[in-house]
């Protein structure tokens, strides 16, 4: 957006999209990867999730505030034709996701003492995560 504001041409703001591109891709897929290691890992350990006020917290004000975070950057990425502010939008929608599962993943365990109900449904989020991350790759190679 800084680009167009200064009358960078189409070609130079095209690649700053990829390249912006490219970082989530990356970022998302590195993030995958980490959550399969982490979950399988809990899993194996028996380790339960986190059930702290503190969490909690924020894990409802991201299922909250990431949604409609996303929704503006949407918004805005579509009416000034930047894809990359639309992935990344897309990448609140994914934090939202992840906050949700931590959400129901800490009240499970609290309520239920299902040590393993968190890295189960961290490990079905992967397919969301992956997805957006190849997305936001195959954006950067157009």
């Amino acid at each position: 957006m800084k680009k167009e504001a200064n009358g960078a041409s189409p070609a130079v703001i095209r690649h700053a999209e990829r390249v912006a591109d490219l970082i989530v891709g990356t970022i998302l897929i590195l993030l995958a990867v980490y959550v399969v290691a982490t979950s399988v890992y809990h899993l194996w350990t028996h380790a339960a999730a986190d059930t702290s006020l503190a969490g909690l917290t924020i894990s409802i004000c991201s299922v909250v505030l990431m949604p409609v975070l996303m929704r503006q950057k949407k918004r805005l990425g579509l009416r000034l034709h930047a894809q990359a502010l639309v992935e990344d939008g897309m990448c609140n929608l994914t934090c939202a996701y992840m906050a949700g599962t931590v959400l129901v993943g800490a009240l499970l365990t609290a309520l239920c003492g299902w040590w393993w109900v968190d890295s189960f449904f961290a490990l079905i989020l992967v397919y969301f995560i992956a997805h957006e991350g190849i997305e936001s790759l195959q954006n950067a190679k157009k």
